[in-house]
């Protein structure tokens, strides 16, 4: 981030800001983090291991060999139990418990990291009167994430032992708009007047950026589509998938519309095509920006953009060839944020001007 922290930036983002524009990075990190931790847990699968949602008194985990047994016992009635892990003791079920509780524990270390910092920084007089309602909109989409994952964690819980990848794709895309919304804020902060936006060609540039923005946030929703429905561990070759351009099993459901969101063939395939379209496009999009010769940082976001693109779907490929090896594919997810980190970066230097945070 020091990219961000020059001697360059204005007066008005002075002592005054900067420290709450690092907290809002500090706040960013642990999203970051947290989607992390997220898909460790749902690789690891032990995203359903706690069936009880009890905000703020649920940080302890279980103290007593009698506790330990009624959530173990909570556990054994769940259809994920039934179906795949009746196998287990109570030694096997805290191996899975201990992910899903940090998980939570980390979201809420997220809610206390940004709630009470806030309320200081308030207090004292060093939030800007037009920012202070940005962030209580923050901290109530954090809030709501935390329903959305409880509501995402309900529906392994009933019938099926996993959790509805349309649910799956909603919660993951919720945490990555927090993110962007804290790295935006915080940036605005750091640089509340970008050079390159007085240019006349950073209009076109700043399209072209939203469009990959959109493109790379409908790739991270049919990525998510994989790892719902295990898409991730069919078809583990690159580029052809089992010796087909498009395998015959994609237009296998009826009514055909469910295919491309309920077919593993066609979703992993449709993902597919999306990382390499959204890639073409970022790269692109940092090809346009070097050649513009914009003032300021963006010639330096565009590069950190193309650059990010190429390592993600390096990741991306690896993570079918490994069959969904557990560090390759948390490093694939962190990618997908990283990518979106320096579209954000970007629009911001192509803001126009006049425009502040």
């Amino acid at each position: 981030m020091t990219a961000f922290t020059t001697d360059a930036a204005p007066a008005s983002a002075g002592p005054s800001t900067r420290p709450v524009a690092w907290w809002l990075v500090l706040c960013a990190a642990m999203v970051l983090a947290m989607a992390v931790i997220g898909a460790i847990t749902r690789l690891t699968e032990s995203g359903l291991s706690m069936v009880e949602w009890k905000p703020l008194i649920g940080i302890l985990p279980p103290l007593s060999e009698t506790e330990w047994t009624r959530v173990f016992g909570l556990y054994q009635q769940t259809p994920e139990f039934r179906v795949y892990n009746s196998w287990m003791g109570l030694e096997d079920f805290k191996r899975i418990f201990w992910w899903e509780w940090f998980h939570r524990l980390w979201g809420q270390l997220i809610g206390f990291v940004f709630l009470i910092p806030f309320l200081r920084f308030w207090i004292a007089g060093r939030i800007p009167q037009d920012l202070w309602p940005k962030l209580a909109g923050l901290f109530l989409l954090g809030g709501l994430q935390g329903g959305i994952g409880w509501f995402m964690v309900k529906s392994g819980l009933v019938d099926h032992p996993e959790v509805s990848h349309y649910r799956l794709a909603l919660h993951l895309s919720m945490a990555i708009l927090i993110y962007a919304l804290l790295l935006r804020t915080a940036l605005g902060l750091f640089d509340p007047m970008p050079l390159a936006g007085w240019r006349p060609e950073a209009a076109g540039l700043r399209r072209h950026a939203r469009r990959a923005l959109g493109l790379v946030a409908l790739t991270i929703v049919w990525g998510a589509f994989v790892a719902g429905t295990r898409a991730g561990y069919a078809y583990n070759t690159f580029p052809l998938m089992a010796g087909h351009w498009i395998p015959p099993e994609v237009g296998t459901l009826v009514p055909w519309w469910l295919n491309p969101v309920e077919n593993t063939a066609a979703i992993q395939l449709i993902h597919r095509a999306l990382a390499l379209l959204t890639g073409l496009a970022v790269l692109a999009l940092g090809l346009r920006v070097v050649l513009a010769r914009l003032p300021g940082r963006a010639t330096q976001a565009g590069l950190a953009a193309a650059a990010m693109v190429l390592v993600q779907i390096g990741l991306g490929i690896a993570t079918l060839l490994t069959v969904v090896w557990i560090p390759v594919a948390a490093a694939h997810q962190a990618g997908a944020i990283l990518v979106v980190s320096t579209l954000v970066w970007l629009l911001h230097e192509l803001q126009p001007v006049g425009r502040r945070r």
